[in-house]
């Protein structure tokens, strides 16, 4: 469970004065304290010593904008990873997951209706959509502590819109402790 409590503000709120005054819906003139609750749960098994799998859910106030994440309200993610020790790289690790994410249907008025979100809005969403991804990556240790990962994802109907995808996407992480 979360609670954020905060100066958030109301989709309807906004879309309502953005019809008095002509002008895109804007969150920021609507906000007041508010507070958006939320829950998500979290499972994780290690199959084996070298395979674990997980799945992870969540679901958040639509009505209110998030903006101290990302535009999501509601995901589901599922995926395995698998420890490099079959083939030689005990410290290794590949993963895959997919992952759907999606928003209310004031959130989709909002966005389609020329609104912003965090990271989501360019002015129109006519035909929107859930979010998917697929994910496949490879955790490299060359030394320890360090590990150098490379990331593909496969999104497809990026930022809610069907009109837009799949694309690709592509990184590379470096990662060290000490």
């Amino acid at each position: 469970m979360f609670r954020n409590h905060g100066r958030f503000g109301r989709f309807d709120d906004a879309l309502a004065l953005a019809v008095k005054t002509g002008t895109a819906p804007d969150t920021a003139l609507v906000r007041d304290w508010r507070t958006r609750i939320g829950a998500s749960v979290n499972l994780e098994q290690a199959v084996t010593a070298s395979v674990g799998v997980f799945a992870r859910a969540g679901i958040a106030d639509g009505q209110i904008e998030p903006y101290d994440f990302t535009d999501v309200d509601r995901t589901a993610s599922a995926g395995v990873s698998i420890k490099g020790a079959s083939w030689g790289r005990g410290g290794d690790t590949v993963g895959i997951a997919a992952v759907v994410n999606g928003i209310s249907a004031v959130h989709q008025r909002y966005l389609d209706a020329g609104g912003v979100g965090v990271l989501v809005g360019d002015g129109k969403l006519p035909h929107p959509g859930a979010e998917a991804i697929g994910e496949v990556y490879y955790a490299w240790v060359p030394i320890e502590p360090v590990s150098i990962t490379a990331d593909y994802q496969l999104i497809g109907n990026p930022g809610y819109n069907r009109d837009r995808g799949p694309i690709s996407a592509f990184a590379i992480r470096l990662h060290g402790q000490f």
